[in-house]
């Protein structure tokens, strides 16, 4: 009788690690295009990603960079201080958005222009996100807008 109970427990306890393996693998295999890399434009520069990877980039919008396209279509540059990465973007971009301001795009590098699907600007006059904060601090070009 004892040992049944063991046999039971054992299989119980296999069943839930091989569950918990499972659960694992699956949370794993979804989230294999949901996670994406920051880089500041220094970074791309210096190991420039493959066209087919989608990744994050963050600094200022370089000043005098804004050029609008046919209908949605939008060219700028984002800047770290170090360097200057051109952009472009089909949409409609943030009210916020606007020359020497923080801003984060998503996309992808393909032949020497970030290709964005999404851009995302900083929401009120101090904020800024802490990896575009810490890219310009980086280049030495950050100035705290508090000091």
């Amino acid at each position: 009788m004892r040992s049944l109970k063991k046999t039971r427990r054992i299989q119980i306890i296999v069943l839930a690690f091989v569950s918990l393996a499972i659960a694992t693998g699956l949370i794993g295999y979804a989230m294999r295009d949901g996670i994406n890399f920051f880089r500041s434009p220094s970074q791309v520069i210096a190991e420039p990603p493959s066209p087919s990877e989608v990744f994050r980039i963050g600094g200022l919008v370089a000043e005098g960079s804004i050029v609008r396209g046919q209908g949605e279509e939008v060219h700028f540059s984002v800047t770290d201080g170090g360097a200057t990465i051109p952009v472009t973007f089909t949409g409609i971009l943030p009210d916020l958005f606007e020359e020497n301001q923080g801003m984060v795009g998503t996309g992808r590098y393909v032949n020497g222009v970030f290709q964005a699907t999404e851009i995302l600007a900083k929401h009120d006059e101090t904020y800024m996100p802490k990896e575009v904060i810490d890219a310009l601090k980086e280049q030495g070009t950050y100035v705290d807008p508090n000091s």
